[in-house]
């Protein structure tokens, strides 16, 4: 099984996750492009997310992510939305407009990423139960 050890827990948090500029205009290209790539790697590292596969397209940023159970995906986003703004307003301060300082759109899409469908996880609870059920009924004749 792919998954992170954290103290005593073992886990596999994936997530798909796309978010967009503000009225989705289609101005992440160039050094921007870069410098967002590169500023959301940052962040995510400083956070300990793992970018597994990601990209950033002229009005659209997808991103495929394992995230520690002890950090929430709204949690995560907002500070990735909200720091990264920041670094590119920094860097870019052209992209920055006096009336609006958002540079993200409001929201995001999220999905869980799974090798493993509702009915083998049905299916495996289900074989759990009657294993369990067994060695109870094996165990009380001595």
């Amino acid at each position: 099984m792919d998954s992170k050890s954290l103290s005593h827990t073992r886990w596999k948090c994936q997530y798909h996750i796309v978010f967009i500029p503000k009225y989705r205009k289609k101005k992440l290209f160039g050094q921007l492009k870069l410098d967002v790539r590169e500023i959301i790697s940052t962040l995510c590292r400083y956070k300990g997310v793992e970018i597994i596969e990601g990209a950033v397209c002229a009005d659209h940023v997808h991103i495929c992510v394992s995230i520690p159970p002890k950090l929430s995906v709204s949690n995560f986003m907002g500070y990735l939305k909200g720091k990264s703004t920041l670094m590119i307003y920094d860097r870019h301060p052209e992209q920055q407009s006096k009336w609006n300082k958002a540079f993200w759109a409001r929201g995001y899409y999220v999905a869980t990423v799974g090798n493993v469908t509702e009915d083998a996880i049905k299916k495996y609870i289900r074989d759990q139960s009657e294993e369990s059920q067994k060695e109870e009924s094996e165990g009380a004749a001595f």
